[in-house]
Protein backbone atom coordinates (compact mmCIF):
# COMPACT_ATOMS: atom_id res chain seq x y z
CA UNK A 1 0.00 0.00 0.00
CA UNK A 2 1.30 3.44 -0.89
CA UNK A 3 1.71 5.98 1.87
CA UNK A 4 0.99 8.97 -0.32
CA UNK A 5 -2.17 8.77 -2.43
CA UNK A 6 -1.00 11.52 -4.78
CA UNK A 7 2.27 9.66 -5.51
CA UNK A 8 0.35 6.43 -6.07
CA UNK A 9 -2.00 8.13 -8.50
CA UNK A 10 0.94 9.66 -10.34
CA UNK A 11 2.06 6.14 -11.16
CA UNK A 12 -1.38 5.31 -12.54
CA UNK A 13 -2.20 8.44 -14.52
CA UNK A 14 -0.57 10.83 -16.91
CA UNK A 15 2.07 12.23 -14.64
CA UNK A 16 4.19 9.45 -16.03
CA UNK A 17 4.57 9.61 -19.80
CA UNK A 18 5.15 5.86 -19.76
CA UNK A 19 1.59 5.32 -18.50
CA UNK A 20 -0.07 7.10 -21.38
CA UNK A 21 -1.58 4.69 -23.83
CA UNK A 22 -0.98 1.63 -21.68
CA UNK A 23 -3.85 -0.81 -21.82
CA UNK A 24 -6.40 1.50 -23.40
CA UNK A 25 -7.31 -0.66 -26.38
CA UNK A 26 -10.91 -1.81 -26.51
CA UNK A 27 -12.52 -4.62 -28.45
CA UNK A 28 -16.09 -3.46 -27.96
CA UNK A 29 -16.61 -2.39 -31.58
CA UNK A 30 -14.34 -4.78 -33.44
CA UNK A 31 -16.89 -7.37 -34.56
CA UNK A 32 -19.20 -4.85 -36.16
CA UNK A 33 -16.28 -3.13 -37.87
CA UNK A 34 -14.88 -6.34 -39.33
CA UNK A 35 -18.28 -7.55 -40.50
CA UNK A 36 -19.15 -4.32 -42.27
CA UNK A 37 -15.73 -3.87 -43.94
CA UNK A 38 -16.44 -0.16 -44.50
CA UNK A 39 -14.50 2.15 -46.77
CA UNK A 40 -12.69 4.90 -44.95
CA UNK A 41 -11.94 7.19 -47.89
CA UNK A 42 -12.28 10.81 -46.82
CA UNK A 43 -13.99 13.69 -48.52
CA UNK A 44 -11.82 16.78 -49.16
CA UNK A 45 -13.63 18.52 -46.30
CA UNK A 46 -12.92 15.65 -43.91
CA UNK A 47 -9.26 15.56 -44.96
CA UNK A 48 -8.92 19.28 -44.29
CA UNK A 49 -10.60 19.03 -40.89
CA UNK A 50 -8.47 16.05 -39.91
CA UNK A 51 -5.29 17.89 -40.90
CA UNK A 52 -6.23 20.92 -38.81
CA UNK A 53 -6.96 18.70 -35.81
CA UNK A 54 -3.70 16.81 -36.29
CA UNK A 55 -1.86 20.14 -36.36
CA UNK A 56 -3.38 20.93 -32.98
CA UNK A 57 -2.40 17.53 -31.62
CA UNK A 58 1.21 18.00 -32.75
CA UNK A 59 1.71 21.15 -30.66
CA UNK A 60 3.56 20.41 -27.44
CA UNK A 61 2.89 22.62 -24.46
CA UNK A 62 5.72 25.14 -24.18
CA UNK A 63 5.75 27.38 -21.12
CA UNK A 64 7.95 29.90 -22.96
CA UNK A 65 5.28 30.65 -25.59
CA UNK A 66 3.07 33.64 -24.63
CA UNK A 67 -0.04 32.06 -26.18
CA UNK A 68 0.40 28.98 -24.01
CA UNK A 69 0.98 31.09 -20.92
CA UNK A 70 -2.18 33.07 -21.61
CA UNK A 71 -4.23 29.92 -22.13
CA UNK A 72 -3.08 28.61 -18.76
CA UNK A 73 -3.95 31.91 -17.08
CA UNK A 74 -7.32 31.87 -18.84
CA UNK A 75 -8.01 28.41 -17.40
CA UNK A 76 -7.25 29.67 -13.91
CA UNK A 77 -9.47 32.73 -14.38
CA UNK A 78 -12.32 30.58 -15.70
CA UNK A 79 -12.18 28.36 -12.63
CA UNK A 80 -11.20 30.86 -9.93
CA UNK A 81 -12.36 34.26 -11.22
CA UNK A 82 -12.11 35.89 -7.80
CA UNK A 83 -8.76 34.43 -6.75
CA UNK A 84 -5.57 36.03 -8.03
CA UNK A 85 -3.03 33.63 -9.50
CA UNK A 86 0.39 34.25 -7.99
CA UNK A 87 2.27 32.77 -10.94
CA UNK A 88 2.33 30.10 -13.62
CA UNK A 89 4.40 28.11 -11.17
CA UNK A 90 2.50 28.15 -7.89
CA UNK A 91 1.22 25.83 -5.21
CA UNK A 92 -2.24 27.16 -6.11
CA UNK A 93 -2.40 24.86 -9.14
CA UNK A 94 -2.83 21.86 -6.87
CA UNK A 95 -6.33 23.15 -6.12
CA UNK A 96 -7.25 22.23 -9.71
CA UNK A 97 -5.78 18.75 -9.53
CA UNK A 98 -2.34 19.24 -11.01
CA UNK A 99 0.29 17.03 -9.44
CA UNK A 100 2.67 19.83 -8.55
CA UNK A 101 3.09 23.58 -8.63
CA UNK A 102 4.01 23.62 -12.34
CA UNK A 103 1.18 22.34 -14.60
CA UNK A 104 3.52 22.23 -17.61
CA UNK A 105 5.05 19.02 -16.26
CA UNK A 106 1.67 17.29 -16.59
CA UNK A 107 1.09 18.32 -20.21
CA UNK A 108 3.85 16.20 -21.72
CA UNK A 109 1.44 13.37 -22.50
CA UNK A 110 -1.44 15.40 -23.91
CA UNK A 111 0.22 18.48 -25.37
CA UNK A 112 -1.25 21.95 -25.75
CA UNK A 113 -4.55 20.54 -27.00
CA UNK A 114 -5.19 19.04 -23.56
CA UNK A 115 -5.08 22.56 -22.10
CA UNK A 116 -7.36 23.78 -24.89
CA UNK A 117 -9.79 20.97 -24.04
CA UNK A 118 -9.91 21.92 -20.38
CA UNK A 119 -10.43 25.57 -21.24
CA UNK A 120 -13.22 24.73 -23.70
CA UNK A 121 -14.92 22.61 -21.05
CA UNK A 122 -14.68 25.38 -18.44
CA UNK A 123 -16.10 27.99 -20.82
CA UNK A 124 -18.86 26.04 -22.54
CA UNK A 125 -20.10 23.71 -19.80
CA UNK A 126 -19.11 25.56 -16.62
CA UNK A 127 -21.56 23.77 -14.32
CA UNK A 128 -20.44 20.29 -15.40
CA UNK A 129 -16.81 21.41 -15.23
CA UNK A 130 -17.12 22.65 -11.66
CA UNK A 131 -19.22 19.70 -10.57
CA UNK A 132 -16.37 17.42 -11.65
CA UNK A 133 -13.63 19.64 -10.26
CA UNK A 134 -15.24 19.82 -6.82
CA UNK A 135 -16.58 16.24 -6.97
CA UNK A 136 -20.09 17.45 -6.17
CA UNK A 137 -22.03 14.45 -7.45
CA UNK A 138 -22.41 10.97 -6.03
CA UNK A 139 -20.85 9.02 -3.19
CA UNK A 140 -17.17 9.83 -3.64
CA UNK A 141 -14.13 7.72 -2.89
CA UNK A 142 -11.75 8.63 -0.08
CA UNK A 143 -9.00 8.72 -2.76
CA UNK A 144 -10.31 10.63 -5.76
CA UNK A 145 -8.66 11.16 -9.14
CA UNK A 146 -6.88 14.54 -9.59
CA UNK A 147 -9.18 16.51 -11.88
CA UNK A 148 -6.70 18.23 -14.21
CA UNK A 149 -4.38 15.25 -14.59
CA UNK A 150 -7.37 13.05 -15.42
CA UNK A 151 -8.30 15.61 -18.08
CA UNK A 152 -4.92 15.24 -19.78
CA UNK A 153 -5.43 11.48 -19.85
CA UNK A 154 -8.86 11.87 -21.42
CA UNK A 155 -7.37 13.91 -24.27
CA UNK A 156 -4.81 11.19 -24.90
CA UNK A 157 -7.42 8.43 -24.71
CA UNK A 158 -9.59 10.13 -27.32
CA UNK A 159 -6.65 10.60 -29.70
CA UNK A 160 -6.02 6.87 -29.44
CA UNK A 161 -9.66 5.84 -29.70
CA UNK A 162 -10.22 7.93 -32.83
CA UNK A 163 -6.84 6.99 -34.35
CA UNK A 164 -6.20 10.67 -35.05
CA UNK A 165 -2.52 10.37 -35.80
CA UNK A 166 -3.16 8.13 -38.83
CA UNK A 167 -3.40 9.52 -42.38
CA UNK A 168 -6.98 8.27 -42.59
CA UNK A 169 -9.21 6.47 -40.09
CA UNK A 170 -8.71 2.74 -39.68
CA UNK A 171 -11.83 2.10 -37.59
CA UNK A 172 -15.51 2.77 -38.02
CA UNK A 173 -15.47 4.94 -34.89
CA UNK A 174 -12.73 7.12 -36.37
CA UNK A 175 -14.56 7.46 -39.67
CA UNK A 176 -17.81 8.43 -37.96
CA UNK A 177 -16.02 11.04 -35.88
CA UNK A 178 -14.54 12.70 -38.96
CA UNK A 179 -18.04 13.17 -40.34
CA UNK A 180 -18.95 14.92 -37.09
CA UNK A 181 -15.77 16.99 -37.30
CA UNK A 182 -16.44 18.10 -40.87
CA UNK A 183 -19.78 19.52 -39.71
CA UNK A 184 -18.52 21.03 -36.43
CA UNK A 185 -14.88 21.99 -35.99
CA UNK A 186 -15.35 21.91 -32.21
CA UNK A 187 -16.33 18.23 -32.32
CA UNK A 188 -13.17 17.01 -30.59
CA UNK A 189 -13.57 19.54 -27.77
CA UNK A 190 -17.24 18.65 -27.34
CA UNK A 191 -16.42 14.94 -27.30
CA UNK A 192 -13.80 15.66 -24.65
CA UNK A 193 -16.47 17.20 -22.42
CA UNK A 194 -18.76 14.21 -22.97
CA UNK A 195 -15.94 11.78 -22.22
CA UNK A 196 -14.92 13.55 -19.01
CA UNK A 197 -18.46 13.55 -17.68
CA UNK A 198 -18.95 9.92 -18.73
CA UNK A 199 -15.67 8.92 -17.07
CA UNK A 200 -16.87 10.40 -13.79
CA UNK A 201 -20.21 8.60 -14.14
CA UNK A 202 -18.34 5.32 -14.68
CA UNK A 203 -16.11 6.13 -11.71
CA UNK A 204 -19.13 6.47 -9.46
CA UNK A 205 -20.92 3.42 -10.86
CA UNK A 206 -17.83 1.27 -10.30
CA UNK A 207 -17.23 2.76 -6.83
CA UNK A 208 -13.70 3.31 -8.01
CA UNK A 209 -10.65 4.53 -6.15
CA UNK A 210 -7.39 5.89 -7.53
CA UNK A 211 -5.91 2.47 -8.33
CA UNK A 212 -8.95 1.72 -10.53
CA UNK A 213 -8.36 4.66 -12.88
CA UNK A 214 -7.12 2.58 -15.83
CA UNK A 215 -10.14 0.28 -15.56
CA UNK A 216 -12.49 3.26 -15.48
CA UNK A 217 -10.82 4.75 -18.56
CA UNK A 218 -11.21 1.48 -20.47
CA UNK A 219 -14.90 1.33 -19.55
CA UNK A 220 -15.34 4.95 -20.65
CA UNK A 221 -13.74 4.28 -24.01
CA UNK A 222 -15.84 1.16 -24.59
CA UNK A 223 -19.05 3.04 -23.81
CA UNK A 224 -18.13 5.86 -26.19
CA UNK A 225 -17.37 3.37 -28.96
CA UNK A 226 -20.72 1.67 -28.45
CA UNK A 227 -22.53 4.98 -28.66
CA UNK A 228 -20.71 5.99 -31.84
CA UNK A 229 -21.95 2.79 -33.49
CA UNK A 230 -25.60 3.26 -32.59
CA UNK A 231 -27.93 3.67 -35.53
CA UNK A 232 -29.25 7.09 -36.50
CA UNK A 233 -26.48 9.04 -34.72
CA UNK A 234 -25.67 11.95 -37.02
CA UNK A 235 -23.98 14.39 -34.62
CA UNK A 236 -22.31 14.35 -31.22
CA UNK A 237 -25.28 15.95 -29.52
CA UNK A 238 -27.29 12.79 -30.29
CA UNK A 239 -24.94 10.53 -28.31
CA UNK A 240 -26.74 9.31 -25.18
CA UNK A 241 -23.91 10.50 -22.93
CA UNK A 242 -24.21 14.06 -24.22
CA UNK A 243 -27.24 14.41 -21.95
CA UNK A 244 -24.90 14.17 -18.94
CA UNK A 245 -23.58 17.68 -19.68
CA UNK A 246 -25.12 20.79 -18.19
CA UNK A 247 -24.24 24.39 -19.03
Amino acid sequence: MCDDAQICFAEVVAGSAAWLGRGLSCVCAQRRESDARPSFDLTPSEEECLQRLQNRIDIAYDSSIPEHQEALRALWNAVFPEEELHGLISEQWKEMGWQGKDPSTDFRGGGFISLENLLFFARHFPKSFKDLLWKQEGDRSAWEYPFAVAGVNITFMLIQMLDLEAVKPRTMVGAIFLKFLSENESAFDILYCIAFKLMDRQWLAMRASYMDFNTVMKATRCQLEREFLLEDITRLEELPSYSLLTL
